[in-house]
């Protein structure tokens, strides 16, 4: 492997005029480091309190003396966010994940070789301090610092932006807010942008969250393969790879939800998986090749239960994490209060786009769908246009979450038939803020129907529909032993923490999404 980097050895890199001066000034900062004897890059550092720890033990302290001068002493660690050197003394603030604390640097208080590396500090550097808390004349609590240790020398600067105080609030301005550059440098992002770090921390409690009021319905968690012989559960095109030793194609999974199925049939009545699928697909605000869902499956269940069980979900993990139920989603106010609102499918297409699409036939229904200028209506069959007219005119006029439910049977391979209609599927979507969070259905539990589902989408792929799904004979073999009535549900965990967020696009709540190769 050459130890080059853009035809220069690494050292004369860094050194390059080519490299802009802030990257050669902290890299002339780290030679002097290496002559001052000091190590850049340390093993470790016995932090004895994150920030907010520190900040609340002064409180604390504070609380039981009045009259309380020096608090107790502390070993914090964070990356430099401020730094105002003034000579004699200097003024930092650090920053770790639970918050900010000033530094108060003395020179005559460190060691000679603490007090020499101050001259070798930037923006970004990790230090850890040593030091007992007071509160300085202006009110801020901060750590006297009687120790300093570099813990991380940042060669490249971290973007932060301005902070202002206004009305007692603390305001940052990110230095850093070109989304595409956020999306692929997301270290960058989370570093320079602490409500970005935030929604990543809300992110995690959201899942924590889901599962655990699963947990407590008595499902058991499960992790079924994503590497799969054959794809199906959703109408998706899969990523395709290949496995050497077995001389097999394998397919990404596009859905967990024929293997979690399987899993009812052998006696696991209540399960749930939250993992990741990938669909070989278009990027756009709500969709990425690489996604999170939760899907939970219960035995004796139908799709009227799965819809108590999504308004459950939703509303709880949203009291969880938001502390309330009306929340604010792209500039327009979502109240997640049950009951919600629910409205049969083919109603909400008379609704919103204003035609009788049951009654319609064919050619009139094309025609409407031209209309919203997609260009597969040319050829798409009854379907997928019943689809595109639901997600046009449909799904853009829902802000509070509504129950949109029994579809019709084609665009549905793995529902029930609705009891008493069987044109239509126990199946329902539920749609808030303009855009479908989950998809649930009474789960078709007849072998031979499905067999003879799969076999019509086996042929739809013949004729050249690259998202529609194949035989999958051993999942019919599965239902031959025996799928006991059940309900099933998907819910899309990107696009929740999307809404409970208040972010607009899906790459804003996955840390790394996919990108368009960089350019040089």
């Amino acid at each position: 492997m050459s130890d080059l980097r853009d035809g220069l050895p690494i050292e004369e890199w860094y050194a390059s005029n080519d490299r802009p001066k802030p990257v050669r000034d902290r890299y002339a900062k780290l030679r002097r480091l290496g002559e001052l004897g000091v190590e850049p890059f340390a093993y470790s550092f016995d932090r004895s309190h994150t920030l907010a720890e520190a900040l609340a033990g002064w409180d604390a302290a504070e609380a039981a003396d009045a009259d309380l001068e020096e608090g107790p002493r502390v070993q914090v660690a964070g990356r430099i966010q401020a730094f105002r050197d003034m000579g004699k003394t200097a003024f930092a603030h650090i920053e770790d994940r639970s918050g900010r604390l000033q530094v108060y640097l003395r020179r005559q208080d460190l060691e000679d070789l603490d007090a020499a590396l101050l001259d070798q500090l930037d923006l970004a550097d990790w230090v850890g301090v040593t030091g007992v808390l007071f509160r300085t004349r202006s009110g801020e609590v901060t750590v006297r610092a009687a120790q300093l240790q570099l813990l991380s020398k940042a060669l490249r600067p971290v973007p932060f932006g301005k902070v202002e105080e206004k009305d007692g609030e603390r305001i940052v301005h990110s230095g850093l807010t070109d989304i595409e550059q956020r999306a692929r440098q997301r270290y960058a992002d989370l570093a320079a942008n602490p409500d970005v770090r935030g929604s990543f921390v809300t992110r995690a409690r959201i899942v924590s969250r889901l599962r655990s009021l699963l947990d407590s319905e008595g499902y058991i968690e499960v992790e079924t393969p994503i590497l799969q012989p054959m794809y199906g559960g959703a109408f998706a095109r899969p990523f395709t790879t290949y496995h050497n030793t077995l001389d097999q194609t394998l397919y990404l999974r596009v859905a967990d939800e024929l293997y979690l199925k399987r899993l009812i049939v052998g006696g696991l009545d209540r399960v749930y998986e939250i993992g990741k699928d990938f669909r070989n697909e278009g990027v756009d605000r709500t969709h990425n090749p690489e996604f999170t869902m939760l899907e939970l499956y219960e035995a004796f269940a139908d799709y009227e239960r799965m819809m108590d069980m999504a308004e459950h979900l939703v509303t709880e993990t949203a009291r969880s994490v938001c502390g309330d139920l009306l929340i604010q989603y792209e500039g327009r106010e979502v109240n997640l209060a049950p009951p919600w609102r629910r409205v049969t499918f083919y109603d909400a297409i008379q609704e919103f786009a204003g035609f009788d699409a049951r009654a319609a036939d064919e050619d009139e229904l094309r025609g409407r769908v031209k209309e919203t200028g997609r260009l597969e209506a040319e050829t798409a069959d009854r379907s997928k246009l019943l689809d595109i007219a639901h997600g046009h005119w449909v799904e853009p006029s829902l802000t509070n979450p509504t129950i949109i439910y029994d579809h019709p049977i084609e665009m549905s391979p793995l529902a029930k038939p609705k009891r008493g209609d069987p044109g239509l599927a126990e199946r329902f979507e539920v749609v808030v803020g303009g855009m479908e969070l989950i998809n649930a259905f009474s789960e078709l539990n007849d072998p031979i129907d499905q067999w003879n589902r799969f076999a019509a989408q086996a042929e739809a792929r013949a004729r050249g529909d690259e998202e529609a799904q194949g035989l999958d004979e051993d999942y019919v073999r599965a239902l031959e032993y025996g799928l006991p009535p059940t309900g099933g549900l998907g819910l899309g965990v990107d696009r929740l923490t999307m809404l409970l967020t208040g972010r607009s696009t899906i790459r804003e709540v996955i840390l790394f999404p996919a990108l368009r190769p960089e350019e040089s």
